[in-house]
């Protein structure tokens, strides 16, 4: 059973999903040799472990997010359909792997995410620095992103990651605070941003990045604080989501935002300035993380080009 700490919880009947949420099975050919290339190298993926909508248009461009450190999970939250339980030892030799993929596939960007390993003293983080070490060699144009665990309780456990020097470096808020003891319960909403502003402490050329899921029962002004917040820590990218239910025993949908709101959204984060904003039913931390990469990394040079130009009309 995927999620044993759930199996007494009540069931929640899944709501049918809005049309402008729905979408089409995987038929792409390149969709299956993408695929093949995971199982060739063992690699697992969230695009497959969280059961993401959006695998048969992403895997149909050879991008798929890998997901190191196994497919077990030490936490349970409400939301997450990856398996929880003990992990397995770490794999020695994943970031080879994992690099060899990334090489195999061309990619220009990718995104390596993790199950959260409380069970490790750092939380996995010097196999994060380690496989980002191994891409810079086996793939060095590639611009790497990477979507950590919160390393709560993992003393010095950030500075390792930091140090390996990432481009993008996102770990997501998930939902608003009220929401955590119910939809993530092994977490802390403070200490979650307290990790973003302290990656721009340590290495302010790092860009960062966040997201949150909508439809859990948020309010509108409590969305719009989190936004705030995020941007006192001086996170520069932000993910707004459709949160969508894998099982009946998994946190219900309280409903189902439509688009004209998430486009709300955006316009309102856009003017709290964050340099990049994706807000939609559909948008995933990775969804096209490529092209949003290049825009993000555009959005900078534009803003330092105008402080520039400011400070020499001073």
């Amino acid at each position: 059973m995927r999620h044993p700490e759930k199996a007494h919880r009540p069931d929640n009947p899944i709501k049918r999903k809005p049309d402008w949420i729905r979408v089409k099975a995987p038929t792409h050919p390149i969709y299956q040799e993408t695929r093949n290339l995971m199982r060739d190298n063992k690699l697992v993926t969230v695009c497959e472990e969280a059961a993401c909508p959006n695998i048969g248009e992403c895997w149909s461009q050879r991008h798929a997010t890998m997901m190191i450190m196994g497919e077990i999970c030490t936490r349970a939250c409400a939301f997450c359909n990856i398996t929880t339980g003990m992990p397995k030892a770490l794999d020695a030799d994943e970031p080879r792997r994992v690099a060899e993929a990334v090489a195999k596939l061309g990619l220009r960007h990718v995104v390596i995410t993790s199950v959260d390993r409380d069970d490790l003293a750092d939380g996995g983080a010097a196999h994060f620095a380690a496989v980002i070490a191994a891409i810079r060699a086996a793939a060095p144009e590639t611009t790497i992103e990477i979507l950590t665990p919160d390393f709560l309780r993992k003393d010095g456990a950030l500075e390792v990651v930091v140090a390996a020097r990432p481009d993008v470096f996102n770990h997501n808020l998930e939902t608003v605070p009220k929401l955590y003891p119910t939809i993530r319960p092994g977490a802390r909403y403070y200490h979650s941003l307290r990790l973003l502003d302290r990656v721009k402490q340590l290495d302010p050329s790092i860009f960062t990045k966040s997201g949150v899921m909508v439809g859990l029962g948020e309010t509108r002004p409590e969305v719009l604080q989190v936004m705030d917040d995020m941007r006192s820590a001086e996170i520069d990218f932000l993910t707004i989501g459709q949160y969508l239910q894998p099982t009946i025993k998994h946190a219900a949908v309280d409903r189902f935002v439509e688009p004209a709101e998430f486009e709300d959204y955006a316009r309102m984060a856009r003017g709290k300035g964050f340099l990049l904003v994706s807000a939609t039913p559909l948008t995933r931390s990775s969804y096209h993380a490529d092209r949003d990469f290049a825009a993000l990394r555009e959005a900078r040079n534009a803003r330092l080009a105008g402080r520039a130009l400011a400070g020499a009309a001073a």
